[in-house]
């Protein structure tokens, strides 16, 4: 059994005052039992102890409802197997998340079965358990019905002898679980712990030979760029929700259209922000909204973004610092979505390849930078390579790293020499296209390289044919102002524009500057180990555009053949 759970007109939705996601027709009578047992559950922590149905939101109900009433009276056979639901803080995420796993309890019929709510810190899993076991004390019925074990944060079934843990988030822990119902808590902090993938992983498969189980993902946007297992189930969710694969999850992501979170005034305006807090009016008013985000304003861009992140779920695309690089305000605007490498070849009369490589705890980055011919525009693709030793030394990356490779734009090498073959290839394909650049003096092509590059790369150059003399030594530190500064001037001006690639606005966002006089700065040391090397082959690749290359074209030899 298999439900269509995508949402086409999921925006129209929000901007209505809907939930995000399809309407429903219910498999079973159960979800309507399960929205009447969440209805009686009592707030402990509200002034008078309403129940739900006094003071919860309908848009959660909503999700009770479909998530419980997907499964077959039957087989128990739960066609909605997860549930995503991505919602701004102050939206009673983690409280309407225990009196889930409350009632997923009270419903549960399989004797033993554990039920696991879990947290990445003890301060959130324990606001979920008080959630719980105070809807428990308040109500007499349920009093008798369940044995609260405070020293365990355990709730006891006491007829099924079911149990909901309630844990901070430890895949150790976790390991070997085999729960028919589990909950993650603020995944975008769960994903940034060490083995956390396996942990889910290991979830799930304890989940298999039970029909009736779910796990479900409750989160805040995170206030760097989407990493790790977040973003894998950021992006299942949403292509679900846009029908661009099928899934059992559901999707529920409260987030503005990306032509909202791409225009600053749209997002900022505070009569869009009741598009994405479904509990404004009850545990989250607007006109509190209005003064944090005047607070936040005040305060810095990085600290207004960070505060969007959390508050109205605008993704960041680029880790803003104080110190940050000037030209990241308009990186994110200067993408195009149809830029790849290949049509770089084929939209460009000439074209520059620029290296950077570091030691082996850095990436090497190679960017291929051309003029358009129609505009005169420079367009810009880069890559990245690694060894596998930067997994080990920089754990604190290496999901971000793993990301980028599944994305394309990072490939990880066993040895360097790799990575040098595939720049050399990259040159050598637009030699011989007749587009890679000579400059005036016809003795140099234009081919940059940082002054300190590994000497693999030159070794490689030099075997295809391109000897020392021929290659541009591009300077760093501050001799690379003109460059940095070029390239905000081309990104501020629209003349610039780069593929979309997370790798890039990872780098960009790392970037930190460095005043030295007139002197712009952009150094490794800066970044520390957030990685900014492909963004340097940029600079490097600029520098070398900046010498006015022009293309050899192909000899008459060629041609005729």
């Amino acid at each position: 059994m298999s439900l269509d759970l995508s949402c086409p007109d999921w925006a129209d939705r929000l901007r209505d005052g809907r939930p995000p996601f399809r309407d429903l027709a219910p498999v079973s009578p159960e979800g309507d039992r399960a929205v009447a047992v969440f209805n009686k559950l009592r707030l402990a922590d509200v002034p008078g102890t309403p129940t739900m149905a006094e003071a919860g939101g309908d848009w959660f109900r909503e999700i009770v409802r479909a998530l419980f009433g997907s499964i077959d009276p039957v087989t128990r056979q739960r066609a909605i197997r997860e549930l995503f639901l991505l919602v701004p803080k102050k939206n009673s995420k983690t409280t309407n998340g225990a009196l889930l796993m409350l009632t997923a309890l009270l419903l549960n019929q399989r004797p033993h079965a554990t039920l696991i709510m879990t947290a990445p810190v003890q301060d959130v899993a324990q606001l979920a358990f008080d959630a719980a076991a105070g809807a428990v004390a308040l109500d007499d019925v349920l009093s008798r019905k369940l044995h609260v074990r405070e020293h365990l944060k355990t709730i006891v079934h006491r007829e099924t002898k079911a149990e909901l843990q309630i844990m901070t988030f430890d895949p150790a822990v976790l390991t070997g679980q085999k729960p028919v119902a589990a909950l993650i808590d603020e995944l975008h902090v769960v994903s940034k712990m060490s083995k956390a993938a396996s942990a889910l992983r290991q979830l799930r498969g304890g989940m298999l030979p039970y029909p009736e189980a779910f796990m479900a993902f409750i989160t805040t946007q995170s206030e760097e760029a989407p990493a790790g297992v977040f973003l894998d189930e950021l992006k299942k969710a949403r292509a679900i929700r846009d029908g661009k694969r099928e899934g059992a999850m559901l999707p529920v992501l409260y987030e503005f259209p990306r032509e909202i979170q791409q225009d600053k005034t749209a997002w900022t305006d505070p009569a869009a922000w009741p598009m994405v807090t479904p509990n404004a009016g009850r545990s989250i008013q607007i006109g509190r909204l209005v003064e944090e985000h005047a607070v936040a304003k005040d305060t810095s861009e990085a600290e207004l973004r960070a505060w969007a992140s959390q508050h109205l779920n605008v993704e960041i695309g680029l880790a803003l610092h104080s110190d940050r690089w000037s030209g990241a305000d308009f990186w994110e605007h200067q993408a195009d979505d149809a830029l790849t490498v290949d049509e770089l070849f084929r939209r460009c009369s000439v074209l520059v390849v620029a290296v950077d490589g570091g030691g082996h705890d850095d990436l090497y980055g190679v960017t291929v930078l051309g003029r358009e011919k129609e505009t005169g525009d420079l367009l810009a693709w880069s890559h990245a390579y690694c060894l596998p030793i930067v997994l080990e030394r920089r754990k604190d990356i290496a999901p971000r790293l793993l990301d980028f490779q599944r994305d394309g734009d990072l490939t990880i090498v066993p040895k360097i020499e790799e990575a040098c073959a595939a720049v050399v290839a990259l040159v050598k394909r637009a030699d011989e296209a007749g587009l890679l650049g000579s400059l005036h003096d016809g003795k140099k092509r234009a081919i940059g390289v940082d002054a300190a590059c590994i000497k693999q790369t030159l070794d490689a150059l030099n075997a295809a044919g391109y000897p020392d003399e021929q290659i541009v030594g591009v300077s760093q530190g501050w001799r690379l102002t003109t460059a940095i500064k070029s390239t905000e001037l081309y990104l501020s001006s629209e003349a610039l524009r780069h593929a979309r690639q997370p790798l890039m606005n990872w780098c960009v966002g790392n970037a930190k500057v460095e005043l030295k006089g007139n002197a712009v700065l952009i150094t490794k040391q800066a970044s520390g180990s957030a990685k900014i090397d492909p963004l340097m082959s940029l600079f490097s690749a600029v520098e070398v555009m900046a010498l006015s290359p022009v293309a050899a074209g192909r000899s008459f030899w060629e041609t005729a053949a």
